[in-house]
């Protein structure tokens, strides 16, 4: 080798073909692993969880408002549960959760309210006033009494809906809400109760006494039902929601 020359060979050509083959390969790899990749997400989580959405989301839903309504056309408590089946199949499983059929509200309801207050007697049957959906009052309402104070109970009305779905099945949408307090309406003066704030808590425990019992499947939240997440009832009172409805599907078993 002379003085001057390099001591380092050329590139092969066999070399230079065998580096560009591998980042060929090298390409091809990631881009069928992000293919791979693209369609597990796709078929096996995206549609699924689309095919659920499809599947158990009662048609009546998307046309409930978010608010009943009082009959003197005030904005009443928010709707917050949907359960789907016949009559009988709910009012079998709402009796089998501990739950009571509630009278409806009258003079001589409204006089039985102030004498078990006053003398702190439990009332099972105690009455819920009329809240309005879709221009009728509830078709049907629930209590659960809270110790011996007729003033603290949990209730739930709820209206039978016009829509059926596949199954040939109403959707009973649902306002869940706990009573505080006796106490004069604000707008009416009329006796009624008065509801904590937090509505969600009520829609969690009505969920949890059906669950416990075993009567729901296909258990679904809808998130942002409400697009208006607080507000004032027709009685005056406080109430906010993360905006969530829970539905569920009452199984036939709840009417053995």
């Amino acid at each position: 080798m002379t003085s001057g020359q390099s001591s380092q060979e050329p590139a092969r050509p066999e070399v230079a073909l065998t580096a560009k083959q591998s980042s060929r390969s090298k390409r091809a790899a990631i881009v069928i692993t992000a293919i791979v990749a693209a369609y597990l997400l796709i078929a096996y989580i995206i549609l699924p969880l689309g095919w659920v959405e499809y599947e158990h989301r009662h048609p009546a839903i998307d046309e409930t408002p978010g608010i009943s309504m009082t009959a003197d056309d005030h904005p009443g408590d928010p709707i917050n549960v949907a359960l789907i089946g016949s009559e009988a199949y709910l009012k079998k499983a709402m009796l089998e959760s501990g739950w009571f059929v509630a009278d409806s509200l009258g003079l001589r309801s409204d006089l039985k309210i102030a004498a078990d207050t006053v003398l702190e007697r439990p009332d099972e049957k105690a009455p819920v006033s009329n809240l309005f959906l879709w221009g009728r009052k509830q078709d049907l309402a629930f209590e659960q009494p809270v110790g011996d104070d007729p003033r603290q109970r949990h209730h739930v009305r709820f209206w039978k809906s016009a829509k059926l779905n596949d199954e040939l099945q109403p959707a009973w949408m649902g306002s869940a809400t706990y009573d505080k307090r006796v106490g004069l309406s604000h707008t009416t003066g009329q006796i009624t109760h008065h509801i904590a704030a937090d509505v969600d808590a009520e829609r969690d425990h009505l969920f949890t006494s059906l669950r416990k019992k075993g009567v729901l499947i296909n258990e679904q939240i809808i998130d942002d039902f409400h697009k208006v997440r607080e507000g004032r009832n027709g009685g005056g009172d406080l109430w906010h929601t993360d905006g969530g409805l829970f539905t569920g599907t009452i199984v036939a078993s709840a009417d053995k």
